[in-house]
């Protein structure tokens, strides 16, 4: 962690500028408001997407104490930086050849020249195939690069030591995209898991990797692609679903089940249209203690029948 922590550090942020210095008189006062922002994806019973919902109609708490929306759009066209992480293990060689070719068409359908995306893998190693850039081309060669237990090859070392712990380390992988890639993005921030949700060898726990997520602002989707049998063989029990309905769900993304190679598709246009129908709600929270607190956001909408996917919490500042 800490050698690739300097290695990206060496660089500036991708969309970051550099101001020049701005000399204040000592009188100067600098006021700082804390913007919470939650984006939010409505649907009806039928799970289609609602368009047109307007800030009048939403709601918003934070421990259970409604708040003010003092910012709302329609996120159809704000930049994305996108992730886009392959799990690698054994358990995955049936199914890495379809997750390939349908993570190329989805970057081809969604990367605009405003975005950016990287592509990392994770088997015992957590590897970085390719840094943040807006060329569709590297980052399909980079998707191509992905080969089971193929650690090794990539742009920057694994952060870990790892090829003696165990097989899948996906918490290590979520860990290290929030807290070295993702954490100084702004804007939009998505990754998307092709996994079965099954670790094996992390250093990380899960609520470490969910707490370092949520502090990067980054929403979580979850391809759960598996070829079950492959645990069935070794005799193993598989319980992925709830590890990746955790890491979805709580940071405002979700879980699509694969249950056949034609579904992979299905999936990616899925997230790529839920993608294109965000709602940005911005409000500063009533309470001003920069505690470090983890604080529940609830949102909702006038219609009832509506469901609503967003965070549901986000950690307070410190001082």
């Amino acid at each position: 962690m800490l050698m690739l922590g300097i290695m990206l550090g060496a660089t500036p942020a991708a969309r970051s500028q550099q101001n020049p210095p701005v000399s204040q008189s000592p009188t100067t006062l600098k006021v700082s408001t804390e913007v919470v922002n939650v984006l939010a994806i409505v649907k009806d019973k039928k799970g289609h997407l609602i368009p047109d919902i307007n800030k009048e109609d939403f709601a918003l708490t934070e421990d259970n104490n409604p708040q003010v929306i003092s910012y709302f759009s329609k996120q159809v066209d704000t930049p994305l930086t996108l992730g886009i992480m392959v799990d690698t293990s054994p358990s995955q060689q049936r199914v890495l050849p379809v997750e390939q070719e349908e993570a190329k068409a989805f970057i081809a359908q969604v990367i605009k020249p405003k975005d950016l995306a990287f592509v990392l893998h994770f088997d015992v190693d957590v590897e970085l195939l390719q840094d943040f850039t807006a060329d569709k081309r590297m980052l399909s060669k980079a998707i191509d690069e992905t080969v089971i237990n193929g650690g090794g090859g990539g742009v920057l070392p694994g952060p870990f030591p790892t090829s003696n712990l165990g097989g899948t380390h996906l918490f290590d992988a979520v860990y290290l995209a929030a807290n070295e890639l993702l954490k100084n993005e702004v804007g939009r921030k998505v990754i998307i898991l092709l996994t079965d949700g099954e670790d094996q060898g992390s250093r990380e726990k899960l609520q470490a990797a969910l707490e370092a997520a949520q502090k990067s602002d980054l929403m979580i989707y979850s391809i759960e692609i598996s070829d079950r049998s492959f645990y069935y063989r070794q005799g193993a029990f598989f319980g992925g679903d709830s590890v990746l309905k955790k890491l979805s769900e709580e940071t405002g993304g979700r879980v699509i089940e694969v249950k056949a190679n034609r579904d992979v598709s299905r999936a990616f246009q899925e997230i790529a249209d839920e993608l294109r129908t965000q709602y940005l709600l911005g409000y500063t929270s009533s309470n001003t203690r920069h505690d470090g607190s983890y604080r529940k956001i609830k949102v909702s909408v006038r219609n009832q029948d509506y469901k609503i996917q967003a965070r549901r919490g986000y950690y307070a500042a410190t001082e």
